[in-house]
């Protein structure tokens, strides 16, 4: 644990003062965050900081005082955790620039390199909302904490997945935490921090979003997770970053394959090219990872085993493709009533899923 942690945190409300400035600064001056605050200026600028950033620096230093500005971030319920406690995570301390404080809400549990990271376009699909859910759903199963990024599409789907399958997720912020981005997601970080996991950020607390931190953002969801999974995405799609980064930090890299009509298949597609793994079902992610994935189809094979014979030719049907109830029904030659009737039931099972315009899939 550093002392003079408040001192710490009024250095890094500095812009410029990113991760390998502090630490270069904090070498220096015997790992004491005060003596930074308090040093010459000159000197700072002999140690490699540039001019604009120490004219900055001194210029805070004028206006803001480190133990006020530490207890207005604690009032505002936010916790901190710095590269020096021990209880920061272990896996992203491993990456090259890990963040020198993570600011948070919610609870952090002990690492167990059960962390994996969900990924994809801000613009999701019906059929990438579906992967998504799959896949989230079971990897929680599984006792999984799903690390994404709070952002539309995606992101949001993998998250809210994991709540609902009462399981825990991790959200990195491209912003301060108080200015969640994007804002309609207020409601959806507060349901994790319920209780259900923690949403933090390297970022002041008071800083906004801007396009130039998401790259940054990215690098944090890969170095906390032992994997990244990208559901669906554009070639250029930010989520492609994440992937990336995360085979550089030496971390699995799982990329579903989509429709070849849809531009959100080329993103996985090109990572399959880059040496990703390929998967169709959850098991095959849970058998790379050394698990057993049988134990998760369980409940699933109980309830086919209890199936009526029209169930389960229903189950056939839709086993290769998504289908329109209209056609389900004329390949079985049954009425619309029945077939009605029968995907009603299954779809409380859990076993399929409308997508809406009577077309149904299996989940």
């Amino acid at each position: 644990m550093i002392k003079n942690l408040a001192y710490l945190l009024a250095l890094h409300s500095v812009d410029g003062l990113g991760p390998a400035r502090l630490k270069s600064l904090l070498e220096h001056f015997g790992d004491d965050p005060k003596l930074v605050w308090e040093g010459k200026i000159g000197e700072i600028r002999e140690i490699g900081v540039p001019e604009n950033v120490a004219k900055l620096l001194e210029e805070t230093r004028k206006k803001l005082n480190p133990e006020k500005y530490f207890q207005e971030i604690q009032d505002k319920g936010i916790k901190m955790l710095t590269l020096f406690d021990e209880e920061y995570p272990k896996l992203l301390k491993q990456i090259y620039d890990p963040p020198i404080i993570l600011y948070y809400k919610g609870e952090f549990l002990p690492a167990d390199d059960r962390e994996i990271g969900v990924v994809g376009t801000r613009k999701i699909t019906g059929y990438g909302k579906l992967v998504t859910e799959k896949f989230t759903t079971e990897l929680v199963n599984f006792g999984f904490t799903i690390v994404s990024g709070l952002a539309r599409g995606v992101d949001s789907v993998a998250h809210l997945a994991a709540i609902n399958a009462g399981g825990r997720t991790i959200a990195v912020l491209g912003s301060g935490l108080n200015n969640i981005y994007p804002p309609e997601n207020i409601g959806l970080a507060n349901k994790i921090t319920s209780g259900q996991g923690v949403v933090l950020s390297e970022l002041p607390p008071d800083k906004t979003s801007m396009p130039g931190n998401f790259p940054a953002r990215n690098r944090i969801i890969s170095g906390l997770s032992k994997a990244v999974l990208v559901t669906e995405a554009a070639s250029d799609s930010g989520s492609l970053i994440t992937a990336r980064l995360a085979i550089d930090q030496g971390r699995d890299v799982f990329a579903i394959p989509g429709p070849v009509t849809s531009d959100l298949s080329k993103g996985p597609a090109d990572l399959i090219k880059e040496g990703a793994r390929l998967v169709f079902e959850p098991k095959d992610i849970l058998e790379e990872m050394g698990m057993n994935p049988d134990m998760s189809s369980e409940s699933r094979v109980q309830s086919t085993l209890q199936l009526s014979a029209q169930e389960k030719l229903v189950l056939e049907a839709l086993k290769n493709e998504n289908k329109h109830i209209d056609e389900i029904g004329r390949s079985l030659e049954l009425s619309a009533a029945s077939i009605s009737a029968t995907l009603l039931k299954m779809e409380i099972q859990g076993l399929v899923r409308n997508l809406g315009g009577g077309v149904y899939c299996l989940t």
